[in-house]
């Protein structure tokens, strides 16, 4: 099975990181501006891009340490049954962020890209607390000219 990992340094507070993971206004702020849904375990989220995406249940929130979904719809077909985690570790310095994308059923050049994807979005998520604002789609880096 194929896994998206990445691990981003932010300077900024895990409680500041969490609340940008888990509510409709914080990810808005960095992954899609059309987000709705946020909320306890067993919240549905929809993220659009552009009229459709994905959707995911919230599977288990423990404050400033995790967050972690399910994907429970069927667009994009290839991240049916994947999951999401976000993993939190703050230090004096810093709070790391550990994302993981897995559970994918094949690794092709959807996976590929959809790793890449990621990338801009944990860097938009690092700029969101760094500087202020982030760059959620669409006016995220674009990686190809399909986007």
């Amino acid at each position: 099975m194929g896994e998206i990992r990445h691990r981003v340094g932010i300077r900024g507070s895990a409680a500041d990181i969490y609340e940008l993971l888990t509510t409709d206004g914080g990810l808005s702020k960095w992954w899609t501006s059309d987000t709705r849904g946020a909320g306890q375990p067993g919240s549905i989220i929809e993220f659009r891009f552009g009229g459709s995406g994905p959707d995911f249940v919230v599977m288990e929130l423990i404050p400033e340490r995790l967050v972690r979904w399910r994907h429970s719809g069927d667009i994009p077909g290839d991240w049916k049954g994947t999951e999401i985690s976000f993993e939190l570790r703050e230090d004096e310095k810093q709070t790391v962020v550990q994302f993981s994308h897995y559970n994918w059923s094949s690794s092709d050049a959807f996976l590929a890209h959809c790793s890449t994807k990621w990338g801009v979005f944990m860097m938009s998520l690092k700029s969101c607390i760094e500087t202020g604002k982030g760059q959620p789609w669409p006016d995220d880096v674009h990686i190809d000219f399909d986007e």
